[in-house]
């Protein structure tokens, strides 16, 4: 289920809450259930928490924002407080913490779950408190606990046996031939950002106008075949396509291919979740970090799109049918397996990967532009900052202590994305160096 603009009668909101909740948690269990304890409790990699943090930080982040925030009920346990804080303690440091054990953190999640279904009852959903105004304090719980989803998965993908049930085997959907490599962008002013969405968060508004001048974009993301020509051409040994930082960076971390890739004689195969198995060509490129894009691009004579660059061919119509973007590149309508790859639509569970691209015509935005929701994080070339009257809504750690240089902007989501917590104005950020997310881009030029 999508959410929409506009007001809803509360008891549909209501309904609407319980089921998302219900989803999101459903999902939470089923990819945790089939891991050993010992998978649970490990710490697989220092970039990322133990999988059992995951689980309880998701039901204690629920347990601060639907429950002691919303009533005057104390915490369950409140030396969870500090242990859960993702602000103090690293993820390195996190195996050393005093962590519930997987089965005391699936009770504290359904403990903390009654307790939110309880209290929901006493909302006022059409009221004007903006933290309960058509449930966007829900909707902020819902979507965190999605997001932490695709971490885990990220997680799950780092481990050195990561094989798991629902991850499935052999290709995906077969892309469509597609007629350009790249689509113009008319010049001129679009709406960027949202004061529409009712659970949209705070760096996605307020909306404001943006005026581009004219330039193209790359019709989809980079696919593996093009980017291998990059490896193959000694991309990663010639400093002159790298960033300076990057090529530093490069160097320090020996780079030479993308992360999970192998080679095999001639050919490349890549290791996905716990399988071995030959690099499928036409699938977008993911697992590489910004510096690796922003040297493939200068590589082939291109350069990253910015934010604003990527929103408008993703979410604006040039026909002008509509004063604003539009929530998804085809329109309105909720996402489904046809329009876009992404974990969660009807026939989406299953398969822990992207499709080719251009699998998904029907999911084409106005300007022509394919795969711009789904499939794989797109890095683009702009900071994390906020948009003109930026305001920290409802805590400045979601957002605003990020802001600056040091983070880059990624936008559209990826294959393991849920449909409730992406749109085009979703904006995702993350240091220049991350590999273990399921990223890749596209490439813009000047017209």
């Amino acid at each position: 289920m999508t959410v929409t603009g506009g007001a809803i009668p509360s008891a549909a909101r209501r309904e609407q809450i319980v089921a998302e909740l219900g989803v999101a948690r459903a999902r939470t269990l089923a990819l945790l259930d089939p891991l050993a304890e010992d998978d649970l409790t490990a710490q697989h990699s220092p970039l990322m928490s133990p999988l059992v943090w995951d689980l309880a930080h998701i039901a204690h982040y629920e347990e601060l924002w639907l429950v002691r925030a919303l009533s005057e009920a104390g915490a369950t346990d409140p030396r969870l407080d500090d242990v859960y804080d993702a602000f103090r303690h690293p993820r390195a440091e996190r195996p050393t913490l005093d962590l519930l054990g997987p089965g005391d953190a699936r009770d504290f999640a359904a403990h903390v779950r009654k307790r939110a279904l309880d209290l929901l009852a006493e909302q006022d959903l059409a009221g004007t408190d903006p933290l309960v105004a058509e449930g966007f304090v829900y909707g902020m719980v819902l979507r965190h606990e999605h997001q932490h989803d695709e971490t885990m998965l990220a997680t799950i993908q780092l481990m050195a046996e990561g094989r798991h049930p629902a991850a499935g085997g052999g290709p995906g959907a077969p892309g469509r031939p597609i007629a350009a490599a790249e689509v113009a962008i008319e010049a001129g002013p679009f709406v960027m950002g949202t004061d529409t969405d009712p659970w949209a968060y705070d760096n996605e508004r307020p909306r404001l106008v943006v005026d581009l001048p004219a330039y193209r974009i790359d019709t989809t993301p980079v696919t593996n075949e093009a980017f291998a020509a990059f490896v193959a051409d000694g991309g990663y040994e010639e400093p002159r396509w790298w960033d300076p930082a990057g090529w530093a960076w490069r160097q320090q971390a020996t780079l030479e291919h993308p992360l999970f890739w192998l080679a095999e004689g001639d050919e490349w195969a890549r290791r996905r979740f716990g399988r071995i198995e030959g690099l499928p060509p036409r699938e977008p490129v993911q697992h590489v970090c910004w510096y690796e894009a922003d040297a493939y691009a200068r590589w082939c004579g291109k350069r990253l799109p910015t934010e604003a660059e990527w929103e408008k061919a993703a979410a604006w119509d040039p026909r002008g049918r509509s004063a604003l973007t539009h929530p998804m590149p085809w329109g309105d309508a909720p996402a489904t397996a046809a329009l876009a790859c992404l974990l969660g639509c009807s026939d989406g569970e299953g398969r822990f990967g992207p499709d080719e691209v251009g699998a998904h015509p029907e999911g084409v935005s106005a300007w022509g532009c394919h795969d711009m929701v789904g499939g794989v994080w797109e890095w683009t070339a702009s900071d994390f900052s906020g948009y003109p009257g930026f305001a920290a809504f409802p805590y400045r750690e979601y957002s605003e202590v990020f802001f600056g240089t040091e983070y880059k902007v990624l936008r559209g989501g990826s294959w393991a994305t849920h449909p409730s917590a992406i749109s085009t104005t979703f904006r995702n950020w993350d240091l220049p160096v991350r590999r273990q997310i399921f990223a890749g881009f596209r490439c813009a030029a000047d017209a």
